[in-house]
């Protein structure tokens, strides 16, 4: 009578085996994030190098291969956190991109050698447009230029990186001829970037499958793509390359990236792991750390993830219509592909409160990336964070997020601070606001009416300021749930071309404004130029 049970037993472990071992025989995808390089041009998304370490940190937390972590050569800026990242990274890979030249290649290997584990990553352009107009140089000079550049590059690093920039708009033969020269030079990723979002994904499959087929020793190499969003497409076109045959996917989180920005790191690996029946690959990241990636990455650059985003958006897994909650009650796979909890949005839960010490709150800091530099900067965080828990019952790792980006700040970072505020708003009255600001250590105070308190508040600011920026954007998002919940302000100011975004938190509104709008204005005040390469 015991025989089906056996049967059944031995059925489960050789399905099982089955499965191990058909993923055993896939190929490693490769997950190359750009959210400090690429990510980083987003319009006022620049980061101080305590943040980009933050984010590098989680990147590293959730096992992300391979983390481009900026652009030497832009300004001195980027390169401290280049290196800064390069001396703090143990398991990931940490490159550093630069353009084909002698110049900008010094300056990446100088920044990378540090890391564990390094890698320079250089291009140039390749489309006929970007050779003749913006380059000027003949096809056979770029092939030169490129050869000569990765010799450059393996001088600091056997890890080199080529990208044909622009190779979505490049005649395939010449793009097989330059990644021919570029692996006898020693390259051993080929970037294929569909640097302006112009393809779609049965022509971006095509080209890769094309160029593996053609460029000799193609099976050397692992080849990659970059895609842009201008078409809505990078995650399409990412996924149909490797399907041809590419085994890295360079993306960043959220999306984050140039102009519309580039392919979705949560949905490309996301996409890998839940139709493990098309995708002939399997990434190692950690899946339950995207959504906490997602959230620092929101609240550093004050770009606000959408609430129907795939994956890491409020509503990705909120069911309103009544069939569908009936449905997943019943059983969750009726309308839901992947769990909540594997992408990590049952990691958020409430960890501290009033009653918690300074052992408790050093330790979920450290647990959540965030590392203090010292015990006065610990007293001072814990005292702020005492506060807030006066004010509000329940603490998330999102609040502490918030609470400790002022308390990173550098001196140099904070030449406006706020001392004190005082707001009035009566129906029928002309709303207006005082505002004490520490200015370069000197004490000063303004008063100013407006629409409303936040424009009275910003008004008086820039009375003391005299900043000249224009006002661009402003929203205000919700941090967690509750009617106690710390307001989230962005404020986006531009001033001689050059754009920023401020960011500040407080359970009063018109508080995080104030905040908001000073660090927009210490950013404008601290800003060196930089370059931002196109890729």
């Amino acid at each position: 009578m015991q025989a089906p049970v056996f049967i059944s037993v031995a059925i489960v472990l050789i399905v099982g085996s089955f499965h191990a071992h058909r993923n055993a025989m896939k190929d490693a995808l490769i997950i190359f994030d750009t959210t400090l390089r690429d990510g980083e041009q987003s319009p006022g998304a620049s980061m101080t190098q305590e943040e980009k370490l933050r984010i590098a940190r989680q990147l590293e937390r959730m096992r992300v291969d391979v983390i481009e972590a900026g652009f030497p050569a832009a300004s001195p800026g980027d390169f401290d956190a280049v290196r800064a990242i390069a001396g703090a990274i143990r398991e990931s890979v940490v490159c550093g991109l630069s353009r084909a030249s002698l110049q900008d290649i010094t300056r990446a290997g100088e920044a990378i050698a540090p890391a564990a584990r390094k890698r320079i990553h250089t291009f140039i352009a390749t489309s006929p447009i970007h050779m003749e107009k913006k380059l000027r140089m003949t096809p056979d000079q770029v092939v030169e230029q490129a050869v000569k550049a990765i010799g450059w590059a393996r001088q600091y690093t056997d890890d080199v990186e080529f990208s044909a920039e622009d190779a979505g708009r490049s005649e395939i033969d010449f793009l097989v001829r330059i990644f021919e020269a570029a692996i006898r030079a020693g390259a051993g990723t080929i970037n294929v970037p569909d640097t302006v979002g112009y393809n779609i994904p049965n022509q971006y499959a095509a080209t890769l499958r094309t160029l593996i087929e053609r460029v000799p020793n193609a099976d050397k190499v692992v080849w990659s793509v970059h895609c842009h969003d201008d078409l809505g497409l990078a995650v399409a076109n990412s996924l149909a390359a490797v399907v041809a045959g590419a085994r890295q996917v360079e993306c960043t989180i959220n999306g984050l990236g140039e102009r519309a920005g580039n392919a979705s790191l949560e949905e490309i690996v996301m996409a890998v792991h839940t139709r493990a029946d098309v995708f002939p690959v399997q990434t190692r990241i950690d899946t339950t750390q995207i959504v906490p990636a997602s959230r620092l990455v929101s609240q550093i650059t004050g770009y606000p993830v959408q609430p129907n985003k795939a994956i890491v958006g409020a509503n990705a897994f909120a069911h309103e219509a009544g069939i569908h909650q009936d449905g997943v009650l019943k059983s969750r796979e009726t309308y839901e592909i992947m769990r909540a909890e594997d992408v990590g949005w049952s990691a958020n839960k409430l960890v501290l409160g009033k009653h918690s010490g300074r052992n408790a709150f050093r330790a979920r800091l450290q647990e959540i990336g965030i590392e203090v530099s010292s015990e006065e900067q610990l007293n001072a965080a814990f005292a702020r964070f005492k506060e807030l828990a006066d004010k509000k019952h329940e603490i998330f790792d999102e609040d502490l997020h918030a609470l400790m980006r002022d308390e990173t700040l550098t001196p140099e970072l904070e030449h406006f601070r706020l001392i004190s505020t005082r707001f009035h708003s009566e129906t029928g009255e002309t709303p207006n606001a005082e505002v004490t600001l520490s200015v370069g250590g000197k004490e000063t105070r303004s008063q100013a009416v407006g629409s409303g308190p936040v424009d009275a508040a910003f008004k008086a600011i820039e009375t003391i300021a005299k900043s000249g920026g224009q006002l661009l954007l402003y929203s205000v998002n919700a941090i967690t749930t509750g009617t106690d919940a710390q307001g989230e302000v962005t404020v986006r100011l531009a001033r001689d071309g050059r754009i920023v975004n401020g960011q500040g938190a407080d359970t009063d509104i018109i508080v995080a404004s104030a905040k908001a709008y000073l660090n927009a204005l210490n950013k404008l005040h601290a800003g060196s130029e930089r370059l931002n390469p196109q890729l």
